[in-house]
């Protein structure tokens, strides 16, 4: 099947709006741009085992995963070798065929049911002349999947095979009870029954090893993306945007951290705060109340009483302690 064999949907708005925001945790979204990807996206459901494009196909779209998951594949002497994983919150398109300027090297199947929001590629070159806000989103978005990609292939050729597992772990966390054993077996190069042996062996593994991998996974998105700072983050668009169950990830992080999601997330954001109020400029710039709101607290008095949970001491307490500190030096 080629892409222009499929009847698109009508969009509906609310998906739009969540491509949107997540574009926005990258780099904020002019209002402009806004409203081209409202009038010009189109939406697309996929059964599973329906491919999005075969092998040699030409790929016209670029497409945002709102709910499930997809593979890419190429077939090389009657073998398919899987080459990526997306799931929901990720972008997906063909490299090598995008812009429909050469064939695809590789085929792209559904493996869950899939809901996909596309833009013709015609539109994102165009937009690429308009809008700086697109080219910087893309660019990281490129840089994210070449990362993982050469993170991958270093570990296919050096890694041994437990390497692989544990690796595929870390980055694809909850994917593993997720996705079928033999679709992983080829991503990571190696045979279903190896795959289902190691498995079975690493089991016996410490839990808190797989609360750190989740743990680790959320703090870098925060790094990365700033997630922190959205007022109005909750546990289960957090586990959403990662492809992890809302449970494990409270788990995880009550296991690993003893703390509740909110006491965990206001900590990070205390831990950038003062970042910030290392910097001198900064509170000759802004009050600590305004740069608390950017690190995502809502209220004042919030802020203040999860700083002293966290600190002990009040902001301003530890303002005037920093400062003497920096005297004494």
């Amino acid at each position: 099947m080629a892409e222009t064999d499929f009847k698109y949907l009508p969009v509906n708005p609310a998906d739009v709006e969540h491509v949107i925001q997540f574009m926005s945790m990258v780099y904020p979204v002019s209002q402009e741009l806004m409203n081209e990807l409202h009038a010009h996206a189109i939406c697309l459901r996929l059964e599973s085992g329906e491919h999005l494009l075969r092998q040699g196909g030409l790929c016209h779209y670029m497409y945002f995963i709102r709910e499930g998951a997809l593979l890419a594949y190429s077939e090389h002497k009657k073998k398919k070798i899987t080459t990526y994983i997306s799931v929901e919150n990720e972008f997906v398109s063909s490299l090598s065929g995008l812009y429909a300027q050469q064939p695809s090297l590789e085929a792209i199947v559904a493996v869950e049911p899939s809901l996909l929001v596309g833009v013709h590629t015609d539109k994102l070159l165009e937009w690429y002349q308009r809008f700086f806000d697109l080219n910087f989103i893309v660019r990281k978005v490129y840089e994210a999947y070449y990362r993982d990609a050469q993170e991958r292939a270093h570990l296919v050729r050096i890694g041994n095979a437990t390497e692989r597992y544990r690796y595929f772990l870390k980055s694809k966390p909850g994917l593993i009870e997720r996705l079928p054993l033999e679709l992983i077996a080829s991503f990571l190069d190696m045979k279903p029954e190896t795959l289902a042996r190691i498995r079975k062996q690493q089991a016996v593994m410490p839990r808190d090893a797989a609360h750190a991998a989740i743990v680790a996974h959320v703090e870098q998105c925060f790094r990365q993306e700033k997630t922190f700072k959205r007022k109005s983050i909750k546990i289960g668009s957090l586990a959403e945007q990662l492809g992890i169950p809302a449970y494990k990830l409270s788990q995880a992080i009550n296991a690993h951290c003893g703390l509740s999601f909110k006491d965990f997330l206001n900590q990070f954001r205390i831990n950038y705060l003062k970042q910030q109020l290392a910097e001198p400029d900064n509170l000759q710039n802004f009050t600590i109340e305004s740069l608390a709101l950017q690190a995502g607290f809502t209220s004042r008095s919030g802020f203040y009483s999860a700083f002293r949970k966290v600190e002990g001491i009040s902001p301003k307490e530890y303002i005037a302690l920093h400062a003497l500190e920096t005297q004494l030096i």
